[in-house]
């Protein structure tokens, strides 16, 4: 089962008692202003969580399973994530404690 970005939503309205309304406005505005900025080539880091960093990857040669013809992947941009420490405890201590 995923978390998704309602899950997220009636969990805040849950825990702090905020309406839906003013719940969906801050997520989205969170969500938004991480893609910006991951969009711009910054990282994003969030203590305790972790750190999203967009990498340049470069052109290379690969080949298509389908043909076996050898064709030249471009280059592209991809998004990195790597979990804090902290989280990254949470995660294998969960339930152990």
């Amino acid at each position: 089962m995923a978390l998704t970005k309602i899950d997220i939503i009636k969990k805040i309205v849950d825990q702090t008692g905020m309406s839906k309304k003013d719940s969906v406005d801050i997520v989205e505005s969170v969500l938004s202003i991480i893609k910006s900025t991951l969009a711009f080539g910054e990282e994003v880091k969030i203590s305790g969580f972790g750190k999203f960093d967009v990498r340049q990857k470069k052109p290379r040669r690969g080949r298509n399973p389908q043909t076996g013809e050898t064709i030249t992947i471009e280059s592209r941009r991809i998004l990195t994530y790597k979990p804090s420490a902290i989280l990254r405890d949470a995660i294998n201590n969960h339930g152990t404690e």
